[in-house]
């Protein structure tokens, strides 16, 4: 009896159900849905409509405790990760004043410094530097590090266990050896990848000028721009690298970051997502547009400060003495 080539595959509802139920998630890239809670499972939303359990119910309670808002823990951690920016871009927009635009207008570190010690009585008082440096990036910092980890959490628990798509794809066939690749982290884009790296290079730069003063003389008062043209003098090459990639990554993730919060930034890889010929064009002139700002802002701050401030020249007098000691003290 010949075999009928219509004949029904006696794989094909295995297929079928991988196809259907087997899913990569994915995180969501646009920042104003990003803070949203993923639905329900099966099980939460029948303890919600059951009337016994209304106390638990997302209307009553979050999972903060607090009370009739009905929202998670991200949402909150999202508009920390927010605010903290705002505050420490208020300070970067000061920083870049006197470390950029007053040397690249007065074209001299000694006529600059008196704006620098001037901001400083702004942001550098016991109470402001906390306030408006420290809160904020230790907030931004753990805000972005926590809604990482519920993520990772949300996707572990609706695709992470034995759910009808992944049984199905380890035992469609049972001769293969495949595994599972559903991503259960959130995948990383631009702009985290340069959040962490700038992690280590601000820590680098407020160790060096905030910190080790303070360890080494007792005092930061003395610290300037003039010290930093003495580092330069001392060992031109490790503080052009170091400035040269703390400008270039923080600056990117500041400007696609606020980018980002004001809905201006195009979704990551969306040279691949993005099929229309209209949307695609729409989203090339924002990546353009953003670019061309964080390359502007990066041009004007490295101007001013690896343009007039890196080749001032060595400090002298007593001045150079107590900036060699700081210096010494790392092999610098």
């Amino acid at each position: 009896m010949a075999t009928d080539p219509r004949a029904i595959n006696p794989w094909a509802s295995q297929e079928t159900l991988i196809s259907l139920l087997h899913l990569d998630p994915t995180p969501i890239d646009n920042a104003s849905v990003y803070d949203k809670e993923l639905p329900p499972l099966p099980e939460e939303a029948s303890r919600y409509s059951d009337p016994s359990l209304k106390s638990s119910s997302p209307g009553s309670t979050s999972t903060l405790g607090l009370s009739g808002s009905g929202r998670g823990p991200i949402y909150y951690l999202s508009r920390i990760q927010r605010y903290s920016s705002y505050t420490f871009s208020f300070f970067a927009g000061l920083h870049v004043a006197n470390t950029s635009i007053f040397p690249l207008v007065y074209q001299s570190v000694p006529y600059s410094e008196p704006f620098l010690l001037m901001a400083r009585e702004l942001y550098q008082t016991p109470l402001t530097e906390p306030l408006l440096v420290g809160l904020p990036v230790v907030a931004h910092i753990t805000s972005g590090v926590a809604i990482r980890l519920l993520r990772r959490r949300q996707n572990l628990k609706r695709y992470g266990g034995a759910t009808p798509g992944i049984w199905a794809l380890h035992h469609s066939n049972p001769a293969s050896n495949r595994k599972s690749t559903v991503r259960i982290w959130p995948s990383l884009n631009y702009i985290s990848i340069s959040g962490y790296a700038f992690i280590g290079l601000l820590a680098s730069h407020v160790g060096i000028n905030r910190i080790l003063p303070l360890v080494v003389d007792g005092d930061s008062s003395n610290i300037g721009l003039q010290f930093v043209s003495h580092g330069f003098a001392r060992q031109p090459l490790p503080p052009w690298i170091a400035y040269s990639l703390l400008l270039s990554i923080g600056v990117g993730h500041m400007v696609w970051g606020w980018a980002k919060w004001l809905d201006l930034a195009p979704p990551a890889n969306w040279k691949k997502i993005t099929v229309d010929r209209q949307m695609r064009k729409k989203r090339r002139r924002a990546w353009w547009g953003v670019q061309s700002v964080t390359v502007g802002l990066m041009a004007l701050w490295a101007a001013g400060g690896l343009g007039v401030v890196a080749i001032a020249g060595p400090a002298e007098g007593w001045l150079a003495t107590v900036y060699d000691n700081i210096y010494s003290a790392v092999g610098h």
